[in-house]
């Protein structure tokens, strides 16, 4: 796919394309057109800070996700044919998640490639779950429509496999709390878990979201994270610890 007219990545200097080129290397990849990988490093903090108009990779980020998924899924569904359907659900969410993606992207470095505002930079942004979770997904994304499907299962393969084993020998730290509690829920046939956005704060690049959850007419939270999905989970894990299912 030739790189689209309405996207505006960041100007590709000599040193930075010699950075993008050291992360095609290290991951066997190979690019086309460089303004898909670099628009896919690019923070929403860095966007509002240029000088000159750029986009950020919240696009890709969407596009990635879905990407994820599908082949998430599809490896799933080939390689493990006696898990049944709640079982590849809860996998998969836990597979692709922040918690896993940002665990891949420091184990990746990828850090080193983003490009992100000063502000952001001085928080400590290029560490934040959030931030190289997203990467991790903008950069699925790039490859996809750079290189196409097959060379973007391979890429997503590469990692993926390692985090389902991980899982699976129950060796990961981080657990799915929003599925813990809606499984907890359909035991008991009660009520699903009804989470609330009740606000945020701090400025585009930087916002903290504070999200409440209803369970069995109770109401935990607020609990706060860098983005809805990880308040939720927050929110799922308060109630969880209330309810003596998961430990404080």
């Amino acid at each position: 796919m030739d790189f689209p007219s309405s996207f505006r990545a960041p100007q590709i200097t000599e040193k930075r394309e010699g950075e993008l080129l050291c992360f095609t290397k290290e991951h066997g990849l190979s690019f086309s057109d460089l303004r898909f990988l670099n628009l896919a490093f690019t923070h929403t903090s860095y966007a509002n800070e240029s000088k000159v108009h750029v986009d950020d990779n919240e696009k890709l980020e969407f596009l990635g996700d879905s990407v994820l998924g599908m082949i998430t899924a599809e490896y799933l569904f080939s390689s493990f044919k006696d898990l049944h359907e709640g079982e590849f659900s809860k996998i998969k969410a836990i597979v692709v998640s922040e918690d896993s993606l940002s665990e891949v992207a420091m184990r990746f470095a990828l850090d080193r490639f983003i490009l992100i505002g000063h502000g952001e930079e001085l928080q400590g942004g290029k560490k934040k779950k959030a931030i190289l979770a997203d990467a991790m997904e903008a950069v699925i994304a790039a490859v996809y429509l750079d290189q196409g499907l097959d060379v973007a299962r391979q890429y997503v393969l590469s990692f993926i496999k390692d985090q389902v084993n991980l899982f699976l020998s129950d060796k990961v730290a981080y657990k799915d709390y929003k599925t813990m509690l809606q499984e907890f829920l359909q035991k008991r046939k009660k009520e699903l878990p009804l989470y609330t956005v009740v606000g945020h704060e701090g400025p585009d690049h930087a916002q903290e979201f504070k999200v409440e959850v209803m369970v069995m007419g109770k109401t935990y939270g607020p609990a706060r994270g860098a983005n809805k999905k990880s308040a939720e989970q927050a929110a799922a894990r308060m109630a969880l610890v209330s309810l003596g299912i998961a430990r404080s």
